[in-house]
């Protein structure tokens, strides 16, 4: 049936009792009408979810959320403890849509040059050529990205914002698509560096990975075991879970490119910007925060609210899209106050509060 704009406005409009009071933030919590459950996901996003069920097991909600940055062409930044296949969830969706993958392992001595790559004289013309770093590709994954200094995290400033990077006296672009995706381990502090506030808001969405149910992690288990040797030679290794990722009905770039197109073409109703902006003006206006999200969380805010539209196999946005993403959009962009962190108080429930006011 279709759905004229008028009743979309209508849907898109944040209804009183959407957000109770005692439920606390759970990006994993279906607010409010789910036709998308019903209906399942889109062909496309199908299809990713698939191929790397075949090598993760669980993760649906992370699977999504690496969709939608693929689809809007945002950074995600994923935080978890080791362990929990973050690496290699990611490495599987890039394999599961024919993505040139690159990945980067944080250290302490990494330099920018490492990365971006440098001007290196080739002694037979005695001319200087550009040698370009891995960052060079359509996925990079920033392993630990926490664990190397402030000089070379911000290496990643003007590639992640403005698609291109500066080698010597000139500027390349990226390839297209172009995506960040970075891991963190929340729990180590020793040899990190805290990600300054003008990178964390380059992020579209930062993720909490959790640990997967006894269930999950049993599959996991079995599916080791099952793995074969690889032989190299004479001699063999165990296959690791790397190894076993299955790229055979690959989609291509191109498929990519069309649901991208087709992601823009969802409607997003002046009330639903309406609230996403209000709720950005929240977080600078509440007492107990110290430093409220920049405009690039409305931006971030409703360009995900469209993706995970699409995904869902919808054509206008609702609701739920909004209540579903805004603690990977918010809570990274939000400083509470010295005095408000001493009362106790989390960011999480700081966004409780200021849902509650926008519902």
């Amino acid at each position: 049936m279709a759905t004229t704009r008028e009743e979309v406005a209508q849907l898109t409009t944040i209804t009183p009792g959407v957000q109770s009071v005692e439920r606390p933030i759970d990006p994993m919590s279906r607010i409010g009408p789910a036709p998308d459950r019903a209906a399942g996901m889109c062909p496309f996003a199908e299809n990713v979810r698939g191929q790397v069920a075949r090598t993760v097991v669980g993760q649906e909600v992370v699977v999504e959320r690496v969709l939608i940055a693929l689809l809007t062409g945002g950074h995600l930044l994923l935080e978890g403890v080791p362990g929990i296949a973050k690496t290699l969830l990611v490495q599987a969706v890039a394999k599961a849509i024919e993505l040139k993958f690159n990945r980067v392992q944080f250290t302490i001595d990494l330099l920018p040059s490492d990365i971006v790559g440098a001007e290196i004289l080739d002694q037979r013309t005695t001319e200087f050529r550009v040698h370009k770093g891995p960052i060079f590709t359509n996925l990079l994954l920033a392993d630990e990205i926490n664990r190397a200094s402030p000089k070379v995290q911000s290496a990643l400033l003007e590639a992640m914002q403005e698609r291109r990077v500066s080698i010597g006296d000139s500027t390349h672009d990226l390839p297209a698509p172009f995506l960040v995706i970075a891991t963190q381990n929340p729990i180590e502090q020793a040899g990190t560096f805290e990600l300054p506030e003008a990178q964390l808001d380059r992020f579209m969405l930062r993720h909490r990975l959790t640990y997967p149910t006894p269930e999950q992690e049993a599959v996991v288990v079995r599916r080791s075991l099952a793995l074969k040797l690889k032989k190299q030679g004479d001699g063999a290794i165990p296959m690791s879970a790397f190894d076993a990722i299955d790229s055979s009905l690959q989609l291509h770039v191109r498929d990519l490119t069309a649901a991208m197109s087709a992601a823009q073409s969802v409607h997003v109703s002046d009330v639903f910007v309406r609230d996403c902006v209000e709720l950005v003006n929240l977080t600078r206006k509440h007492a107990d925060v110290e430093l409220g999200c920049s405009p690039r969380a409305a931006l971030a805010l409703t360009h995900a609210s469209r993706a995970r539209a699409f995904v869902y196999g919808r054509d206008y946005v609702i609701p739920e899209d909004l209540f579903a993403l805004a603690e990977d959009v918010i809570l990274h962009r939000m400083r509470l106050r010295y005095e408000a962190l001493a009362r106790g108080r989390r960011s999480t429930d700081v966004l409780a509060d200021i849902l509650r006011k926008l519902a």
